[in-house]
């Protein structure tokens, strides 16, 4: 398996420089519970998309289940296979054939279980190979 470009790659401090702090905690958070989720998950920072993959491995569409985006004014938190997903609460946006993404504007928003869930259901996907 081919490694992406160093170029592309980078920290989770580095994607959040310039971010305001009150959104770069949110998207700490978000990291924290995915990482409480999935022990063994594989971080995989790609500062050109601006984004911090999570998956079972580093490929960020055949590997990555949620992904972490900072935006203007909040924080993305997104599923590589978010419309395969069940959404009760009703919090994933977009219309594509397979992304899906929870807007979040504060902690609290974040700490919902609703949100956890989604994290777990995608995991859980993820792992199943569909």
């Amino acid at each position: 398996m081919a490694d992406p470009p160093k170029a592309a790659q980078g920290t989770f401090d580095q994607l959040l420089a310039g971010v305001e702090p009150g959104l770069a905690a949110i998207a700490r958070r978000l990291r924290a519970m995915i990482r409480d989720v999935d022990a063994h998950t594989v971080e995989t920072v790609r500062l050109g998309d601006n984004s911090a993959t999570f998956g079972v491995g580093p490929r960020k569409m055949t590997d990555g289940y949620a992904y972490i985006m900072p935006m203007r004014g909040y924080i993305n938190l997104g599923f590589y296979q978010g419309a395969a997903l069940a959404d009760a609460k009703r919090l994933l946006e977009g219309t594509g054939k397979g992304l899906r993404h929870v807007k979040l504007h504060s902690l609290a928003e974040a700490d919902r279980p609703a949100v956890r869930a989604l994290v777990a259901a995608a995991l859980a996907r993820r792992r199943s190979g569909a």
